[in-house]
């Protein structure tokens, strides 16, 4: 073993500062890769970090990858994939670097691929490939980036690429690399109506309230709009079985729309800030025995983390 992959080996990903780079070189690139599929690229990509590391079982390798591609793709944004798989075999992490000028097609009727970055990750380290997906944040924002390092000439330019942009993995997996930016938030003067419009055409069971600054207030919950249906003193009553008509949830329907949110809504929910780390966010929903934890910056809601999100991303992805 060399000099370098001896660093590399000692390296954890959770070291602060540490480089994407360091867990490749220019000789783990592969450059102008054209007219092939995404399952050959896979392969051969596979094959020549195999040849330059000395690793075995690399069928095995491939089929985990190809599951995972199928089960939900890793094409993330403008022209750029990360083909991935957690493994037991690993002690380290494994990263090889191809490009395509014309484009590689990952999903059927989808633009094509111009920059794949395949990772191999040791099983025991399962928020390596969020960190390597956050330190490429500058690389994403920019619409244009993968096709312009796929004109590159040399290996070697392409890795000066990477140095050049200074692309570091994070610290640590934090609230925001894990959570979800699609809400539907309701505003505090709101009416019931609108509420329980969203719950059914939405199918959830909470939905987080806003203020008109974005500032989140509570949630409403669809139990909450049970116990409004419900005079206090049915709820005390063991059996119901007795009331037959509908009359509470008459009483609800004429009063929808001059009953407000604000009135009704709950103000203890789990949150983290959006800098937090990942055991803060299981931490907190452990606490509150919540399924739901929201992502604040300050106040103003900006992402949710649902349980079953939370486990594939720390478990599985």
């Amino acid at each position: 073993m060399g000099a370098v992959e001896s660093m590399q080996k000692k390296e954890t990903p959770a070291k602060n500062g540490l480089a994407l780079t360091s867990f490749f070189s220019a000789d783990d690139i592969l450059i102008h890769q054209e007219d092939i599929s995404r399952n050959q690229l896979i392969r051969v990509l596979l094959k020549h970090l195999a040849d330059r590391h000395d690793l075995t079982g690399i069928d095995g390798y491939y089929d985990a990858i190809i599951e995972r591609e199928n089960a939900n793709d890793t094409v993330i944004a403008n022209g750029i994939a990360i083909p991935h798989a957690r493994l037991d075999a690993l002690e380290r992490p494994y990263v090889s670097v191809a490009t395509s000028a014309k484009g590689i097609t990952f999903i059927e009727d989808k633009p094509p691929v111009h920059l794949i970055l395949l990772v191999l990750i040791p099983r025991d380290q399962p928020g390596l490939y969020l960190q390597i997906l956050r330190s490429l944040a500058s690389v994403l924002r920019d619409r244009t980036a993968a096709k312009t390092v796929a004109n590159l000439k040399s290996a070697e330019e392409v890795m000066h690429f990477f140095e050049r942009g200074g692309v570091v993995l994070p610290e640590y997996v934090c609230a925001a690399d894990l959570m979800s930016k699609e809400l539907i938030p309701l505003r505090n003067n709101d009416n019931l109506k609108t509420a329980i419009d969203c719950f059914i055409r939405e199918n959830l069971s909470e939905i987080p309230v806003v203020d008109r600054d974005g500032e989140m207030v509570g949630v409403v919950c669809a139990g909450t709009l049970l116990k409004v249906c419900l005079p206090e003193y049915l709820l005390w009553m063991t059996d119901l079985s007795p009331i037959i008509n509908f009359e509470p949830f008459v009483n609800v329907l004429r009063n929808e729309q001059n009953t407000w949110l604000s009135d009704i809504l709950l103000d203890d929910f789990a949150s983290v800030q959006m800098k937090d780390p990942a055991v803060s966010v299981a931490g907190e929903m452990t606490r509150r025995n919540a399924s739901i934890c929201y992502v604040l910056d300050g106040k103003k809601l900006m992402g949710v983390i649902d349980l079953p999100i939370f486990l594939n991303k720390i478990f599985r992805e």
